[in-house]
């Protein structure tokens, strides 16, 4: 058996063997995958929960909070991708991904009065945006910010 005969037997996704002239049934390495059932896409983590009140929780409960586009480890955009950084630079921190639920990236918005994303807040204040953020950072505001929220 030759290379290719190799590889085209370890990806049978992307290879469909030659009917064969045999009667019996394929074995389980011959047969063709099914594609896996789609997922359903999971609820959002504030359930049914009044949007403004669930904000509110997670601001008042959390020392630090960044609602984002994203994960930290995944921004999907430049902006939530600073503020993660260096947030992250100062420790953990909690964030909430936006994208998951269109009435939460409208109701912080409202919440605020901010037109824009990434939000971020500390001890319960709200911060600003990204820009402000890197300000504060620069300026080492931030680091006594956070640590005054992390004591409380």
């Amino acid at each position: 058996m030759g290379l290719i005969d190799r590889l085209k037997r370890r990806l049978p996704l992307l290879y469909t063997p030659a009917p064969s002239s045999r009667t019996s049934a394929p074995s389980a390495a011959e047969s063709p995958r099914t594609p896996a059932p789609a997922r359903e896409e999971a609820a959002p983590p504030r359930g049914d929960a009044p949007v403004q009140g669930w904000i509110d929780a997670q601001i008042t409960s959390h020392a630090v909070v960044l609602f984002m586009k994203g994960e930290p480890s995944a921004p999907q955009c430049g902006f939530s991708a600073n503020a993660a950084g260096i947030l992250g630079s100062y420790g953990p921190f909690h964030h909430v991904d936006v994208t998951v639920d269109p009435e939460v990236r409208e109701g912080v918005k409202e919440h605020t009065n901010w037109p824009t994303l990434p939000q971020i807040f500390v001890g319960g204040e709200f911060v600003g945006g990204s820009d402000i953020l890197r300000e504060l950072h620069d300026n080492g505001e931030l680091r006594s910010a956070i640590e005054r929220a992390r004591a409380r």
